[in-house]
């Protein structure tokens, strides 16, 4: 039986008006009704286009030349409206604040069946039945907006899902989720697609995280084009990954190393069933050629928090409860939890946007509590997860250079700062362009930005690397790792496992607004009741590494971690 086309791309390519190339160039893809699909790029490689011309957003949105065809479910791209292709294609934003309608939860879910005058029991009924599917039933009558980045982007999920489309796209799905519910996110997915056969394209960067499940094609981009279109398992046995800037599984990057015959191996995609000739033993082979040790911080306390608790208003539930920690000077230490478990919040307590009494903080043994936000900002810098909600002006420069331009430093001064953090950040090339031109992982190297040319003591993170490619990944991180050899202390709140593992010094486990674990970042892969609590999961290496039976799957990981870090830095 012949399989019936549901996305048409032929000899297409478009160039927006306040560009001078195309984005996308000559592409040519048909993509069937019930398949799954995964894109993936380095930022800037046109998936995001690429999904404006699926939703309509182009031409109808976003102005350009377009050359060649697209047909979406039979309608040809430049004919449709947008209203057209609603009830066609269903689009999850990796932005979800600007994705909300409703007043709450219950009324952004309802949006949809609301203008199409469905009855209002079978809507409550339907509502309540989306709501629980994605875990939100105890945030129905929450405004939107009050939510935690992972409750939001369930919010838009089942907003979108309720409508029932043949065709969902999805923006990066996982950006602001955290590891269990990202999870159980990608197996959702699944499950929607195995039991309603809709047509799913899935835009992300954390390739691995979406191989959970089976894709039936991945679509690779590269400066426009479409550089591979096939199968999961003959993209892994290649180095095309890796040279265009994209994370590859790791344990596909530890055969590699170990100098396994990847096209001798089966179901590379799948931690689970990955196998080879002689697998085991190369592996241990490999792990005992490497010597490794990881450097202990000894140094002065910075920051110390000493039974701090909180709640937003009288009424309202703890959100934090009983919370110590200290922060050593030059430190890397990661918050990790699940959504909705305190971190945010303890790091607004800290920068001094909400006040409490009850408990103490200090800073070099003085106390903090006095100190005004403006004053806690020159010894702490804060950048928030989502940088809609810190952009401030119109111009990238002018946005990175405010804080200097506040407190008063010459132009001079200025420009110099600029120019050397916006080549760190990799922002160089869009020097003068307008924030609103740029994509949500580059507006998120902007806020990096203007809080590191601040030069400040201490540096809070909220999702650092939450939308980004591996190449800027990487440089983002070997950036902060530099600061921390400078003295600089970072503190990063994360839902990535590998970055935990990769760059942390020290890792506090947060559940419910209180620390249950104050740790190696590798105890936490060992403590699988820690790991639930927490909403995590292991890292691939060490699910890979326990699977062959090897004998130390702990020490493997962190091995593994340190040896590919050296690697990418030469």
């Amino acid at each position: 039986m012949s399989r019936k086309p549901i996305i048409e791309f032929k000899q297409f390519s478009f160039q927006y008006n306040s560009q001078s190339e195309p984005t996308l160039k000559d592409i040519n893809v048909t993509i069937y009704e019930g398949e799954k699909v995964l894109v993936v790029g380095p930022s800037g490689s046109g998936k995001s286009t690429f999904a404006h011309c699926i939703n309509g957003l182009i031409p109808n949105s976003y102005k350009g030349e377009i050359t060649g065809s697209v047909i979406i479910n039979g309608n040809k791209l430049e004919d449709a409206s947008l209203m057209d292709l609603s009830f066609e294609v269903g689009t999850v934003l990796q932005d979800t604040d600007s994705q909300f309608i409703g007043l709450t939860v219950a009324e952004d879910v309802a949006f949809a069946l609301e203008n199409d005058e469905i009855p209002q029991q079978e809507m409550k009924n339907r509502v309540r039945r989306f709501a629980e599917l994605v875990g939100l039933t105890n945030h129905l009558q929450h405004r939107p907006q009050d939510l935690s980045g992972g409750e939001k982007q369930r919010v838009s999920m089942a907003g979108v899902l309720i409508n029932e489309v043949p065709l969902m796209l999805f923006d990066e799905p996982l950006a602001n989720l955290d590891p269990a519910t990202g999870q159980k996110t990608i197996e959702w997915i699944d499950e929607l697609h195995e039991t309603t056969q809709t047509t799913i394209v899935i835009i992300e960067h954390r390739l691995e995280d979406v191989l959970h499940r089976d894709v039936d094609r991945i679509l690779v981009f590269d400066e426009g084009r479409v550089l591979y279109d096939g199968e999961p398992n003959a993209l892994l046995q290649t180095d095309l990954l890796s040279e265009i800037g994209i994370r590859e599984p790791l344990y596909v990057s530890a055969m590699k190393y170990a100098g396994v015959d990847l096209p001798q191996a089966d179901a590379l995609a799948s931690v689970h069933k990955v196998a080879a000739p002689n697998l085991k033993a190369a592996m241990e082979e490999w792990q005992a050629s490497m010597a490794y040790s990881k450097a202990v911080i000894d140094a002065e306390s910075l920051l110390q928090i000493e039974k701090l608790s909180y709640r937003y208003g009288r009424r309202a539930p703890w959100v934090l409860k009983d919370v110590s920690a200290a922060f050593k000077k030059g430190e890397m230490v990661s918050i990790v939890g699940q959504n909705g478990a305190g971190k945010s919040t303890l790091s607004k307590v800290i920068c001094g946007f909400v006040r409490t009494n009850d408990g103490k903080i200090s800073w070099k043994g003085t106390d903090f509590s006095a100190y005004s936000i403006k004053e806690r900002a020159d010894k702490i810098g804060y950048v928030l997860q989502n940088p809609n909600e810190m952009i401030s002006k119109t111009l990238l420069y002018d946005e990175v250079a405010l804080g200097l331009v506040l407190r008063g430093f010459s132009a001079e001064i200025i420009n110099e700062r600029i120019e050397q953090i916006l080549e760190i950040c990799g922002l160089a090339p869009f020097r003068d362009w307008p924030i609103s031109a740029l994509s949500y992982g580059q507006k998120k190297r902007v806020t990096i930005a203007a809080i590191l040319v601040l030069e400040p003591e201490m540096i809070i993170l909220d999702e650092p690397t939450a939308g980004q490619d591996f190449k800027h990944y990487t440089e983002i991180m070997q950036l902060l790792e530099t600061l921390c050899e400078h003295g600089v202390t970072i503190v990063m709140i994360t839902h990535d496992m590998h970055l935990m593992l990769e760059y942390s010094t020290r890792v506090l486990v947060f559940s419910e607004g209180k620390i249950i674990a104050d740790t190696k970042p590798v105890d936490v892969l060992t403590k699988a009741a820690l790991t639930t609590e927490a909403s995590l999961k292991e890292t691939s290496l060490f699910t890979f590494a326990e699977r062959l039976g090897m004998k130390k799957p702990y020490a493997f990981t962190e091995q593994f971690i340190a040896y590919d870090r050296e690697v990418r830095k030469k």
